[in-house]
Parts: structure tokens; sequence; C-alpha cells
């Protein structure tokens, strides 16, 4: 199957894909403002400049596509077009965010991964308790404000 748009016309699409304040990334910053958290944006010092940074909890969130991370829950198709291009690229991509959380790990911080597909309106529910729990207080199991 041959792409429906011309080389130019797919280039100025792909340019346009943003890689900060996505829609997914807003949601969650949204919650976690609700929850009354204080973090910092894409902190470029850290491996793999995480979405959201909360230094004072030693806590990091990735908010991923699941196209462009390869994710396992079907929104993730492997275009049809340049095929080996594409797969190269996105498990690239995957192994680049499996080292950046292994590094943080080491270097103490806790990292939570939230998908694309997690911020549906029908789930987020459970990601405004999964955020929670995340945040508890390990001592006393209490969620922030």
């Amino acid at each position: 199957m041959t792409d429906i748009f011309t080389p130019a016309e797919r280039s100025r699409i792909m340019a346009a894909v943003r890689s900060k304040d996505t829609a997914p990334e807003r949601i969650v910053r949204r919650i976690v403002q609700h929850m009354g958290l204080r973090f910092r944006l894409h902190r470029r010092s850290l491996p793999g400049s995480p979405d959201l940074v909360f230094p004072g909890r030693s806590r990091v969130i990735f908010v991923h596509g699941c196209f462009w991370h390869a994710h396992t829950c079907g929104g993730c198709r492997i275009p049809a077009t340049n095929r080996a291009f594409w797969v190269k690229k996105l498990t690239g991509n995957a192994e680049r965010d499996r080292r950046a959380v292994r590094l943080l790990r080491r270097a103490g911080w806790k990292v939570l991964v939230i998908w694309e597909c997690q911020t549906a309106p029908r789930r987020r529910d459970r990601l405004a308790e999964r955020l929670a729990k995340f945040f508890c207080d390990q001592a006393t199991k209490t969620p922030p404000k």
C-alpha cells in the first residue's frame, strides 16, 4: 500500500507531531495539580527528560504515546510503508525508554510510566487512583492532600 501523501506533505505532517505538552500529558498534569502537587516539566538533566518531575519526592512520570513508544495495547500498528524503518525506529524508542527508566531507578528515583491509552475518558478514575497510589507516603500509606 502506498502513502496517500507526497513526501513533502508527509514530512510536514510528521514535523507537526508534538513531543511536549501533548493532550495525554496535559490530562496527567491536571490530575496531579488537582491532588495539590507541584512539579517541574521536562527536566533535561535527568535521563530520558521525564515529562513530570517531583524533585522533593524523588518521583518522575513519563507520559508515552502508544504509537511512538511501541505500546502493546493495539494503538501501535506499524505502518505498512517503509516497515523496516518503522520497526527499527519504534524498537529503538522502546529500548531508549527502558534505559532511561533503569538509570533513574539506579539514581534513587521512583518512576511511573503512563500510556496514552490510559488517559482515555473512561479510564480517568483508574488513572487518578494509580497516581494517588504512586504518591502515597510509603510509611503511612496516605495520599497527598
